[in-house]
Order: structure tokens, then C-alpha cells, then sequence
């Protein structure tokens, strides 16, 4: 699937599909620029689990960035511009069957 700009340049749109928690910082930038709540902060456990922020009853070892509408992804990559720590993956839109 290919689209062009305005001004008429093709352009392939590429689709967040994951984020490496190993890799990801917590610093909610990709977040930030997302207007389509694609992402989530949440917390990981001592456990290594995922953990709503807001529950108190958790211990919070490190904050990270999850999918949570991962099929709201427009492809414009935003979020991948601004991470400081490239955890992310994107793939380009497969092109449909004719």
C-alpha cells in the first residue's frame, strides 16, 4: 500500500507493531505526539508483569510504553522520530491481494 503527499510524492506509511520494554525508557515522547492513543504508559512489576500506574497495591520497578490500539496506527511515524532509545518496530502496509 503506497499513498502520496500533497504535493504529490509517494509515501509508504509504516505501522508501530511493537515496542521492546527491555529497550523503552518510560519517557512518554512517542505518547505525546500520538493522536490516535495507539501507546500507554503502564508499570512492570518486580514480578516482570504489566501494571496499571494508578494501582497502589504494586511495586513499580520501571515505567514503559505498551500498545494499546495498535490497529488505530495511521503509519505517519511520529512516536519513532521522537524516541530517544529506537524501541520501537514498524512495518511498511502489505499490499492487498488484488
Amino acid at each position: 500500500m503506497s499513498f502520496q503527499t500533497r504535493d504529490g510524492r509517494d509515501w509508504t506509511p509504516q505501522y508501530l507493531t511493537s515496542i521492546d520494554a527491555k529497550k523503552c525508557i518510560g519517557c512518554g515522547r512517542c505518547f505525546k505526539v500520538c493522536g490516535r492513543d495507539v501507546m500507554t504508559l503502564k508499570g512492570i512489576s518486580e514480578d516482570g508483569e504489566f501494571v496499571n500506574l494508578d494501582d497502589d497495591d504494586d511495586e513499580i520497578e520501571k515505567k514503559t510504553m505498551v500498545l494499546n490500539d495498535q490497529g488505530a496506527c495511521i503509519g505517519c511515524g511520529a512516536c519513532a522520530r521522537v524516541c530517544p532509545a529506537n524501541c520501537q518496530t514498524h512495518i511498511s502496509a502489505v499490499p492487498e491481494a488484488a
